[in-house]
């Protein structure tokens, strides 16, 4: 009797709990790499508003300034589609002033017995050299030319004064609207002469005259022949 009360009592136990199996440890969450940025496509230049007067039907000439406040009144940059007046202006006097400058400039590479009198050819020189401008360096063109202008056109010069018999050399101030006859005249002497020393068609070399000018670099004609002038003018004041 006394075995079959324990066998009961046994039966009657509670079982102990059975041990809770444990979730597995998750991995370490590891940081999500920043995304990266996709480039940026290219932006296009704005188109100029509907109704303005683009040079050679291309170039908006609407943002170009002139720093130097002496020549800014002899470089006309008025918006104008073809620059060609047909000598409007000949008879009076300082009449050049309300010229395109870019007019200017096609008269000025008229100097020689190739462009004597072919101002077409001059033009569409002109207009090329413009469009390797805008190429090459994304600038404006008519801006490019306002600078190297700018830097081009000398401050002194010499002129010789008479004392008696005796020629003396003495160095002036130059009349700004001089300056920029000189520096035109600098600029287009500098790419006609580089066009006889090298295969390259006239347009490309009035193109890298300009653009040498702009950026003032001495391996320019018409920026080594500025400093020329008033290194000489220096010695003579």
């Amino acid at each position: 009797m006394e075995e079959g009360k324990q066998i009961q009592e046994e039966a009657k136990a509670p079982e102990p709990d059975a041990p809770v199996p444990q979730a597995a440890a998750a991995p370490p969450v590891q940081p999500e790499a920043a995304p990266v940025a996709a480039p940026e496509p290219p932006k296009e230049p704005e188109a100029p508003p509907a109704g303005t007067i683009l040079m050679f039907g291309k170039f908006d000439v609407s943002g170009v300034a002139v720093r130097d406040v002496g020549m800014a009144r002899y470089i006309d940059i008025s918006p104008v589609a073809v620059p060609h007046t047909g000598g409007r202006h000949t008879n009076k006097p300082f009449a050049k002033a309300k010229m395109s400058i870019v007019e200017r400039l096609i008269n000025g590479m008229m100097r020689t017995e190739v462009f004597t009198g072919k101002k077409l050819k001059a033009y569409r020189a002109v207009e090329n050299a413009f469009t390797m401008i805008a190429k090459k360096s994304g600038k404006n063109p008519l801006q490019a030319l306002v600078d190297a202008l700018q830097n081009v056109a000398p401050r002194e010069e010499v002129t010789r004064l008479q004392y008696g018999g005796i020629s003396v050399p003495k160095a002036v101030d130059v009349a700004p609207a001089r300056r920029v006859d000189l520096a035109l005249r600098y600029i287009c002497t500098g790419a006609l002469e580089q066009s006889h020393k090298s295969k390259k068609p006239i347009e490309e070399c009035l193109a890298d005259e300009i653009l040498a000018a702009s950026n003032n670099d001495m391996n320019s004609f018409s920026v080594s022949k500025k400093e020329e002038i008033e290194r000489v003018s220096a010695s003579a004041r």
